[in-house]
């Protein structure tokens, strides 16, 4: 978790000190939220291209290995079904893996994804077809479907990641009309990325403010700070 009061706090200290304008906390949670998104949605981009080279023996200086940490504590699983539909859950973002289990949810085997067309031909061989212990599975318009269904053998479990919760810097209205901020509202939300993404985070929606106040100084030098620390993380 990162503090969302200490995000906002930064980037108010930053564009105030040279009186570059005002971020509205409505402001501030858009900018929040699009933030936040786009640092979650590089994760996987990032660790596509950490996967194609040789990690360090030091598990603490493995990029791929704190990717991994970081994406782990945003991961779900559910036993699904033919036509079970994952567009009826709001934070779904994208698939893990599929297994068969037993009614402990002890893996019996991975269940291996495959498109209409494959399915079709695997059907065709005897050494292809799908069977209890080497099922297969689709997932079209968000909905699964498996072969063979049922398996007597035990259930399918989907195990997913999801999208971070929105962030929301919650305030109440003091005499004078300026927001004080209130941890305690039942809708009050902080980051949901690892502490190290602070930085990044209090980055880019410098930049987005500097889009909206067309303060484009601003957009620049934090567009600059976000290539050093990118670089400095991909050396």
């Amino acid at each position: 978790m990162v503090s969302i009061d200490s995000v906002y706090q930064k980037v108010l200290a930053m564009t105030n000190k040279e009186q570059r304008g005002y971020i509205t906390p409505q402001e501030f949670n858009l900018f929040a939220d699009q933030a936040q998104m786009e640092i979650f949605d590089q994760y996987f981009y990032d660790l596509n291209q950490f996967k194609r080279r040789p990690g360090s023996e030091i598990k603490y200086a493995d990029l791929g290995e704190l990717l991994f940490e970081k994406i782990d504590g945003l991961t779900g699983s559910i036993v699904v079904t033919n036509g079970s539909d994952f567009s009826q859950i709001e934070d779904f973002y994208r698939i893990e893996s599929v297994h068969l289990a037993d009614t402990s949810w002890n893996v019996i085997t991975v269940v291996e994804k495959s498109t209409v067309e494959n399915l079709i031909q695997a059907q065709m061989g005897p050494l292809t077809t799908s069977t209890n212990k080497r099922p297969l599975y689709r997932f079209t318009n968000q909905k699964f479907t498996f072969n063979p269904y049922p398996n007597p053998l035990g259930v399918y479990v989907c195990y997913y990641t999801r999208k971070p919760k929105t962030p929301n810097w919650t305030y109440l209205l003091a005499n004078n009309q300026n927001a004080l901020y209130n941890p305690n509202a039942t809708d009050h939300q902080d980051f949901e990325l690892h502490p190290s993404e602070e930085s990044k985070l209090v980055i880019k929606i410098l930049q987005l403010a500097g889009v909206s106040m067309k303060d484009y100084n601003l957009t620049q030098l934090a567009a600059q700070k976000e290539t050093s620390v990118i670089q400095q993380e991909k050396q």
